[in-house]
């Protein structure tokens, strides 16, 4: 994938990490849009849909959270959380809301280049792992699967929202069902490199997931965790399904 193509807006208000950040990825091939508020945010977004966004969290007017939730109301682009904040909690929030990393200041320029990539490496289409025998546009529980649209919808017919990641992982979870997968194994396959990205962010990609599958019920049973070893996806019985909407 050549990254020349790729489009990266930084969310940032300091004007020295804006221009480093601006300077460093237009040499990296990237094109690079700023932004300091939720304004310029939208206004960006209305005439163009970036690849990836830097996101600060603490900005002037509207907090990187808030304009996390705007953006997640209108897109599923990647967002990478680049925070000053100590709290832990703080971060976790962030991912919690839908952003699909976080970097902390002060950070090296390489590691935030890794994790851009590795972001972006996510696929666009359904990955081409063996399948468990699941057909596509299948019903499980009170939802029904379309992997070849990347589309999730109720039995009634209305579309879930999922972002990206949470798209990406269940296509996953869906073509690993019944199979115990780890943290690292999820990374692994995910992003295509193992470490790409911290265990605790699957933790909460997962719980992310969880919590909207939970709107189908059986929310505990379908999603399981193996203390200490990772998670498994059990839809129960697949019925095959015709006619969910586009």
């Amino acid at each position: 994938m050549g990254k020349g193509q790729n489009f990266v807006l930084v969310v940032e208000d300091d004007m020295d990490i804006r221009n480093l950040l601006t300077r460093f990825l237009s040499q990296q091939g990237y094109e690079v849009a700023s932004a300091m508020t939720a304004a310029e945010v939208l206004a960006i977004l209305a005439g163009r849909t970036p690849d990836i966004v830097l996101l600060d969290l603490m900005l002037p007017q509207e907090s990187g959270h808030a304009i996390c939730r705007l953006i997640r109301k209108r897109s599923a682009i990647p967002i990478i959380m680049v925070t000053a904040l100590a709290d832990v909690r703080e971060r976790i929030a962030g991912l919690d809301l839908g952003a699909d990393d976080y970097i902390s200041k002060p950070f090296d320029l390489g590691e935030l280049a890794a994790r851009i990539r590795a972001v972006l490496r996510r696929p666009s289409n359904p990955p081409a792992y063996p399948t468990s025998g699941l057909q596509p546009g299948c019903r499980f529980g009170n939802w029904i699967f379309m992997p070849e649209k990347r589309a999730l919808y109720s039995t009634e017919g209305v579309r879930m929202t999922l972002t990206g990641a949470e798209t990406d992982l269940l296509l996953l979870l869906w073509n690993h069902a019944g199979e115990l997968l780890s943290r690292q194994r999820i990374i692994e396959l995910l992003y295509n490199a193992p470490g790409a990205v911290e265990e605790r962010t699957i933790d909460l990609l997962v719980s992310r997931l969880r919590r909207k599958l939970a709107h189908g019920g059986r929310q505990l049973e379908m999603l399981r965790t193996v203390r200490g070893d990772g998670y498994v996806f059990d839809p129960g019985p697949a019925v095959p399904h015709e006619g969910a909407a586009d």
